[in-house]
């Protein structure tokens, strides 16, 4: 891996990192958005402010803090490991990705107890969960990840004549 891709990738996690911090900051603080207020935006989507207790979709929200947070722990380690270790710009740059929007939300954790949510996707009385911009990034960099599990982004071995 280049010192380019590197860079490049550590710039994309501190970029998901930065955008979610920003938008936290600005709904949150700025804009003195109460918790538990949702508007509709569109038929499907709705803006507000939530704190998720749990730790995927809501899971785990019953465990104590602790817990949670040696989970937490256990799983950036892990995504930093792979991270250093990986030789693809695709797998480095959704890796970052996903770091970036896990630390992101590691410190609303820490600072709140639990991480600020905004964007409720249902459809109808169907709730599907409610979001924010480090779970867009996750998801973002996870999609990196299965193009280059299809083999998009990478070196591509020559066919044997």
């Amino acid at each position: 891996m280049s010192r380019t891709g590197l860079w490049l990738s550590l710039l994309l996690g501190l970029a998901a990192f930065g955008a979610d911090r920003l938008h936290k900051y600005v709904q949150m603080d700025v804009m003195g958005w109460p918790e538990g207020r949702f508007v509709p935006v569109l038929p499907f989507l709705d803006l507000g402010f939530i704190y998720n207790r749990g730790v995927s979709f809501g899971l785990l929200g019953s465990l104590p803090i602790a817990v949670v947070a040696v989970v937490v722990a256990l799983a950036m380690l892990a995504l930093i490991v792979w991270w250093v270790r990986a030789s693809s710009l695709l797998v480095r740059a959704g890796l970052a990705i996903c770091i970036g929007g896990a630390v992101s939300n590691a410190l609303d954790r820490w600072l709140f107890g639990a991480v600020a949510d905004f964007f409720w996707l249902h459809w109808g009385d169907f709730s599907f969960f409610v979001f924010n911009v480090a779970d867009a990034a996750i998801t973002l960099g996870v999609c990196l990840l299965l193009l280059d599990l299809l083999g998009i982004g990478g070196r591509r071995a020559a066919n044997p004549v």
